[in-house]
């Protein structure tokens, strides 16, 4: 059986510098406000290495608060700072890019919408740069039902698929005559979405590795399952034989959270199938 790895996979470079940033602050003093990724192999090796991880800033009250890949609100940087707790910020720079086109829109009396998931914490922190005005849509229902405005603003997800993306705005540009487009969507997301796709049209099983908390994986996997039969796991001992009777080629894919040495293992597995 052929094992065929995607082009693009794995580690994006906001993810490198965020892992490289907590290990230079690895001291057991230093905590990231959430998981640093979405990728819970990662977050317990860097637990391991001396960076914990707390959901809530009230529990701590010294050391260092690592602000994660995914952003955070202004009044997130505020809290931290009136608590005298040493900030790191991690935040990728897509991420604090969409956060300052949202932000510049909203200030400019745009009705801002961001394209994306509505409990993705990149999605929350980019909300709240707009000082809570503007409206997450999600759907193509969503975008159908959204009223008119004098001014629309529109910036997306990092990680949102750029297909879903295009359909959405389809359904915007009849809500107003000025619209400001700022397409947000990160370079590597659309690499390893359309490396997975071309992938998967040639293999007879695709398997797609990230964290099941991982949107970006989550929708490669998704992606994937269009072209060939599919499977999500986290790690290589998920795998199971039965998957591979009759294959001939497997395609592997990963998110951009999903660490080198997690693919590697899985690679090395399916070659022994």
């Amino acid at each position: 059986m052929e094992v065929i790895l995607a082009e693009y996979l794995g580690f994006c470079y906001g993810v490198k510098r965020a892992i490289k940033i907590a290990k230079k602050h690895a001291n057991g003093k230093s905590c990231t406000l959430g998981p640093i990724i979405h990728n819970p192999q990662m977050v317990e090796r860097l637990k391991n290495e001396g960076v914990g991880v707390t959901e809530n800033l009230d529990s701590m009250d010294e050391g260092t608060i690592i602000i994660r890949s995914h952003g955070v609100g202004p009044q997130t940087y505020e809290k931290i700072k009136s608590k005298g707790l040493n900030l790191v910020d991690a935040t990728c720079t897509h991420v604090k890019r969409a956060q300052r086109s949202a932000k510049e829109l909203a200030e400019a009396g745009y009705s801002v919408v961001i394209i994306g998931e509505k409990n993705h914490p990149e999605v929350k922190s980019i909300f709240e740069w707009t000082d809570g005005k503007a409206v997450i849509i999600e759907t193509e229902t969503e975008a159908e039902n959204f009223a008119q405005c004098s001014k629309l603003g529109i910036v997306s997800q990092t990680t949102i698929a750029a297909e879903h993306f295009k359909r959405i705005v389809l359904h915007l540009l009849e809500k107003s005559k000025d619209i400001r487009i700022l397409r947000t969507i990160c370079t590597a997301t659309e690499q390893r979405q359309k490396a997975a796709i071309e992938l998967a049209a040639n293999v007879d099983v695709m398997i797609v590795v990230g964290g099941r908390n991982s949107a970006n994986t989550t929708k490669l996997a998704k992606l994937c399952e269009t072209k060939c039969k599919t499977y999500h796991i986290e790690t290589a001992e998920e795998i199971l034989p039965e998957w591979f009777n009759q294959c001939k080629k497997v395609g592997i894919t990963a998110g951009a959270s999903t660490p080198d040495w997690i693919i590697r293992e899985v690679q090395i597995k399916c070659q022994m199938m």
